[in-house]
């Protein structure tokens, strides 16, 4: 049994040690808004945030996410009102969406470590692909978001 706190919530869960952490929150779990894109952690999709800092689901193995603090998109605000989702939908960010909550949640991630990024910190922080070419829609959201 592998013991996670997620969301606000202690969740004790039986599964294999080796696991992603993807898989056990979609699977296990049913929170699907953790997408899922390349599997091998470059794309971005399948951001969470461990313990505050961004980092990519479907490479983590669930047993080093044992005693972190897990942050999904569902758990990022109860009611949608973080800066950064309210900037995405105020500048209409998402174009097909598959990506926006790994984007949201990489975004959120660099506002708390940056509160004012520059165009160069968001260029760096932003590794989440998005196949619809929204970039410039996402850069506007999060200066939008940090000067809320």
């Amino acid at each position: 049994m592998i013991r996670l706190r997620i969301n606000s919530k202690e969740r004790l869960i039986d599964v294999a040690p080796d696991m992603p952490l993807l898989w056990v929150l979609r699977d296990s779990l049913n929170l699907t808004g953790t997408k899922y894109g390349c599997g091998i952690g470059l794309c971005g999709a399948c951001t969470v945030h461990l313990d505050g800092e961004a980092a990519r689901a479907c490479v983590v193995p669930v047993s080093q996410a044992e005693g972190k603090t897990i942050t999904t998109i569902e758990g990022l605000s109860s009611d949608g009102n973080h800066p950064v989702q309210v900037a995405w939908k105020d500048l209409d960010v998402p174009q097909c969406g598959y990506c926006q909550p790994g984007m949201i949640m990489a975004a959120a991630a660099l506002l708390k470590d940056n509160p004012q990024p520059t165009d160069k910190d968001i260029d760096a922080a932003m590794s989440v692909l998005c196949r619809c070419g929204t970039y410039q829609r996402v850069r506007a959201a999060i200066h939008a978001a940090a000067k809320s």
